[in-house]
């Protein structure tokens, strides 16, 4: 998996401390990107999804994982193999995406799917410069949407996720 960076405490990619992947390689180029270095597939180096898995088990204080880029969804496969692993820890998966998610369901890309069925929020959207939000939760523009896919899948209808109350944790149900 070829990857730009991994922060290990972000809690400004999803709710609560998150293990954050940036993947390297994205096809968008949004101007005003906040990580134009990630565009290039050519940067970044390369990490397996064993390690990377290894090294989110090592805080017992992480509450989830973030993939996001780059593209991760450049990156299905490897992506939705390391969401998988932290759906197993217990852990709440977001990814990042320029895509809309109209766009990832017409690809029937198996990757895609498969990327998409591991992740519990999606925030999709390519970064617009002329909608850049500061106050925008857990985004960078105002298009951007924030994709309970749990809430989806159950529903049947595209559903937003919203912050829950904070008294009230939000982590994966147990199967």
């Amino acid at each position: 998996m070829k990857i730009a960076n991994v922060v290990q405490d972000s809690i400004v990619d999803g709710p609560g401390l998150r293990f954050t992947v940036f993947t390297q390689g994205c096809p968008h180029h949004c101007p005003g990107c906040h990580n134009q270095g990630t565009h290039s597939p050519e940067g970044g180096r390369e990490r397996t999804v064993d390690e990377l898995a290894e090294e989110l088990k090592k805080n017992p204080l992480t509450e989830g994982l973030t993939l996001s880029g780059g593209e991760p969804f450049c990156q299905a496969e490897e992506c939705a193999a390391l969401a998988r692993r932290a759906g197993e820890m217990g852990l709440v998966v977001w990814t990042y995406t320029g895509y809309t998610y109209e766009e990832l369901i017409r690809g029937e890309n198996p990757a895609w799917a498969a990327l998409l069925a591991a992740t519990d929020v999606l925030v999709d959207g390519p970064f617009l410069l002329e909608q850049k939000s500061y106050s925008a939760l857990y985004r960078g523009s105002e298009n951007q949407r924030l994709i309970d896919l749990r809430a989806t899948r159950k529903k049947g209808v595209l559903t937003l996720w919203s912050r829950p109350d904070p008294l009230i944790h939000f982590t994966r149900p147990s199967s």
